[in-house]
């Protein structure tokens, strides 16, 4: 072998070795960045949620429960004194509220809490019908024994409240028998678009529970819809939660549509 192909190979044979080692070295370092973003991502999951955040849930909370009523004036500046903030993060938050379908800004007028036309209440609750309507039938195949226990323990909250002819107490706990079922169907999916769909309704669904014959009615539909689901009969327990939906429905139809008329 001459002498320069000796040399040549031993050049050849030292990046060889020195291979290896850069590729160690390489996937020590992707590994370390991905650490290292992986720890960002940790670390801003568990901060605060920012201010307007903070402010959209709070007036969420308000729409959901009635105390901000469909159509209601909300003004910037009067929020922001309110929750002794900014304009900025207020405008911000009503930004969040319009983007759930829970708040509308209108030409001239500003924003202000979304006020549903008769037709659009309609499609909606049957849109609801068919998500809670799924959320009953996967229930009845998914079920736990926290999940029935659950189940049975707002029921039984809801006929205490019926039976105390006590709306606020039956508004609670007929929402907690509800989110028990979106739970119990498995699907986080589901149980959150479920959510999201009722508490656009709400403002309208919580009318309905404040009269006698209705809560009643509602126990008695729940009685049902919970021993399809126990004896795991899916397509029962699918069609008595429709049914449910249906009643609902028509009555806030008939309150809402009433209102509609007096104004």
């Amino acid at each position: 072998m001459s002498t320069i192909a000796a040399k040549s190979s031993e050049t050849s044979a030292r990046k060889v070795a020195k291979r290896p080692g850069g590729a160690v070295k390489r996937a020590a370092g992707r590994a370390t960045r991905e650490s290292g973003a992986a720890k960002r991502s940790a670390a801003a999951s568990k901060r605060p949620a920012s201010l307007a955040s903070r402010l959209a849930l709070a007036l969420e909370a308000d729409i959901v429960s009635g105390k901000l009523r469909p159509g209601t004036r909300l003004d910037e500046q009067t929020l922001a004194r309110r929750f002794k903030a900014s304009r900025t993060p207020v405008r911000e938050a009503l930004r969040q509220l319009e983007s759930r379908g829970m708040v509308e800004n209108r030409p001239r007028q500003g924003a202000q809490v979304m006020q549903l036309s008769l037709a659009s209440l309609i499609e909606m609750f049957e849109t609801m019908a068919w998500l809670e309507a799924a959320c009953a039938s996967l229930a009845a195949r998914r079920h736990t024994q926290a999940d029935r226990d659950a189940i049975q323990a707002a029921h039984e909250a809801c006929i205490s409240a019926q039976q105390a002819l006590d709306p606020e107490a039956f508004y609670r706990a007929n929402a907690r028998w509800h989110e028990t079922l979106y739970a119990a169907s498995q699907n986080r999916y589901l149980e959150q678009e479920t959510l999201l769909l009722r508490n656009r309704l709400e403002p309208y669904r919580r009318a309905t529970t404040f009269h006698e014959g209705l809560m009643a009615l509602s126990v008695q539909e729940h009685q049902r819809i919970a021993d399809a689901i126990f004896a795991m009969d899916e397509s029962r327990a699918m069609s008595e939660m429709r049914g449910h939906l249906d009643t609902l429905r028509n009555d806030a139809v008939r309150t809402y549509g009433a209102l509609l008329r007096v104004d």
